[in-house]
């Protein structure tokens, strides 16, 4: 059973690792060449001492500190770096976002974590994540924030389609995948713990135990728009407080209202991928929901495609690829 085990998740971390390989790569190389083309036409921007030293202080003391309460391990706390370095020195509004994703996960990651214990049978204590999980949450939107500082260099501006189209379709994107990250956690921290009823299955809608990929609660549901509508607000309240000018662009309320919305998608898309593209058993001798097969385990649904880690990325991926162009056609303008 444990071979098992551990040769399954050293497949999916395998494929985690040459998914972001390929990721990486590509990103590296569209950087490259966009960084050649802007010097040449001098389009770059010049970075304040301020923003540079905010930008490398702040992450590292983040970073130290979940190393040392162990909500990283050494992959991560580096990983992690390296996401808070990018996305603050891009826009203080993205490193806002992150920011509140990151303490309201870990927050509830270690809440109730008695409860968690007995229903996880990957529960860690502490909830300490590693560099692959960091890069699948936070992976899209570094490679956004990327682009976001090609296009218009560092700082923060509005979200107004009409005056900076491409600006603002990133900022929604990159908001957008943080959002759903931050839905998908709060529905899995908050749902099997405060829910009084066993989950459904999404695809479904039969009842499955406690723990199951794509397995949806009402709490949950709420938890996840409440997860997207906390990284939309503090979005909106680091626009409030920095942008300048900002009477004289498109109300930008509407980005707490998308915050929430890609929460709540989010979470639903999450659980539809882990209902068909997640091994969900029911192990008899240990009384978990895991993510292997055995001779005890009886099979609730799924297949062995994905980890948790992967459908977290695909998630995030759609979010940001589909969802501003829904706001595009409803954003209100000045």
């Amino acid at each position: 059973m444990c071979i098992k085990g551990d040769t399954l998740q050293h497949a999916n971390m395998m494929t985690d690792m040459i998914v972001l390989c390929i990721t990486l790569a590509i990103s590296l190389f569209f950087w490259i060449i966009s960084i050649t083309a802007s010097t040449y036409y001098g389009t770059l921007q010049p970075v304040s001492p301020w923003r540079w030293l905010f930008s490398v202080l702040v992450p590292v003391i983040l970073s130290s500190r979940a190393l040392k309460r162990r909500s990283l391990d050494r992959g991560g706390a580096l990983g992690a770096l390296l996401v808070g370095f990018i996305l603050s020195m891009a826009n203080l509004s993205f490193f806002a976002a992150l920011f509140t994703f990151y303490v309201t996960s870990t927050k509830l990651t270690r809440w109730r974590g008695d409860v968690k214990k007995r229903i996880d049978s990957e529960y860690k204590e502490g909830g300490q994540r590693n560099w692959v999980q960091v890069f699948c949450n936070g992976g899209v939107p570094t490679e956004l924030a990327l682009l976001y500082m090609i296009e218009v260099g560092p700082g923060e501006m509005p979200v107004d389609f009409g005056q900076h189209y491409s600006a603002s379709w990133m900022c929604l994107s990159l908001l957008g995948a943080l959002a759903c990250s931050a839905g998908d956690t709060w529905a899995s921290e908050v749902g099997p713990v405060l829910s009084r009823r066993r989950p459904r299955l999404i695809t479904t809608w039969k009842e499955v135990p406690t723990g199951t990929n794509g397995g949806v609660t009402p709490v949950g549901l709420v938890a996840s728009l409440l997860g997207g509508v906390a990284v939309g607000t503090a979005y909106f309240l680091t626009q409030l407080l920095l942008v300048n000018d900002l009477h004289l662009a498109a109300p930008q309320w509407p980005v707490m209202v998308y915050g929430g919305t890609a929460g709540l998608l989010g979470s639903v898309l999450d659980s539809f991928l882990g209902a068909h593209m997640q091994y969900s058993g029911y192990d008899e001798s240990t009384g978990k929901v895991v993510s292997y097969e055995t001779p005890t385990v009886r099979r609730i649904c799924g297949k062995p495609i994905l980890d948790n880690n992967g459908v977290n990325l695909f998630s995030s991926v759609l979010i940001a690829l589909l969802l501003p162009g829904a706001a595009w056609s409803c954003w209100p303008r000045p």
